[in-house]
């Protein structure tokens, strides 16, 4: 845990340019907006699918509760 924080702490401003170039570089300036908008479509899968689960959850509880 302790490793993290401090490699975390070494990432500055000069290092997410360079990180950026490089994503921009390995995937092409076109291809860079489909894959954003794919990872925000499976992002927004994910938090409905454990909505669902929660909401799932609830509803049982509420059932065991009435018996």
């Amino acid at each position: 845990m302790m490793i993290q924080t401090i490699f975390l702490g070494f990432v500055g401003p000069w290092q997410w340019i360079i990180i950026g170039l490089a994503i921009l570089l390995l995937f092409g300036g076109k291809k860079l907006p489909e894959l954003m908008k794919g990872l925000g479509t499976g992002i927004k899968e994910f938090k409905n699918a454990t909505t669902e689960e929660e909401e799932e959850e609830a509803k049982k509880k509420e059932e065991e509760a009435k018996k």
